[in-house]
């Protein structure tokens, strides 16, 4: 039995709550059970440097967490002066992510900043945050084409992401912060609709894994992912 009771193959609760701020051009509350995240897309007319003369725009993310957003307080990175590990390598996946489902040269030159925080964590906001930053992103894109900015829609595809793990000796699906702290090992699958995989980060933690219990993950993951897609569709109608 998982600690929340949950089905080894059921999700926790999806919603997502689109236009939660007023002035981002997308925006949405993205809620996994306790996991809440809020996602806001942010367009600019520019783009970085390196980009400029090449006719193609760029798609980047941020990602926080909020110091209460734990179990106990957490140091604010400003106050720190810098970014941990943890924190970079997760923003550099949410902009991965999005872009792998982004046409740049009809995306235009300019630049659209996914920002991912998190208000409460309780295991997967890596993922809540990406499954939300594309809806953000999505209504962000939507508002483009509305005013004429540009005239081809740049998103390829719907991109979602969900981890899964083995929890005593069992693949099971979205973990909680309780099973994510005790799994003998857990994954984050980043998936794209229609079948292809744009990214898997999985790590044995109290015990090996062998080729079948990774595919039982990917099972589970693309079960997951294909919940999230419905409620992105939902959401963005």
């Amino acid at each position: 039995m998982r600690p929340s009771g949950r089905a080894p193959d059921e999700m926790r609760a999806i919603t997502i709550e689109t236009g939660f701020t007023k002035h981002a051009e997308g925006s949405c509350l993205i809620s996994f059970g306790e996991t809440r995240v809020l996602c806001t897309a942010s367009v600019e007319e520019r783009i970085p440097p390196w980009l400029r003369g090449k006719g193609q725009g760029w798609v980047t993310g941020e990602y926080s967490m909020l110091p209460r957003a734990t179990h106990t307080r957490g140091m604010r990175e400003a106050a720190k002066g810098k970014q941990s590990g943890r924190t970079q390598e997760i923003q550099r996946l949410i902009g991965r992510s999005l872009r792998a489902v982004c046409d740049m040269e009809k995306l235009g030159e300019r630049q659209i900043t996914l920002d991912c925080d998190v208000i409460q964590a309780d295991g997967g906001t890596r993922t809540a945050s990406i499954s939300g930053a594309w809806v953000a992103l999505r209504l962000a894109v939507n508002k483009l084409m509305e005013a004429g900015a540009i005239k081809e829609d740049p998103l390829t595809a719907k991109i979602a992401a969900i981890s899964c793990g083995i929890h005593k000796g069992t693949p099971v699906l979205d973990l909680d912060y309780d099973e994510d702290s005790s799994a003998d090992a857990d994954a984050n699958f980043v998936l794209i609709e229609g079948g292809q995989i744009a990214e898997v980060q999985a790590t044995a933690e109290g015990a090996t894994y062998d080729e079948e219990g990774l595919l039982r993950l990917l099972r589970l993951a693309q079960m997951g992912c294909g919940e999230i897609f419905k409620a992105q569709d939902e959401a963005v109608k």
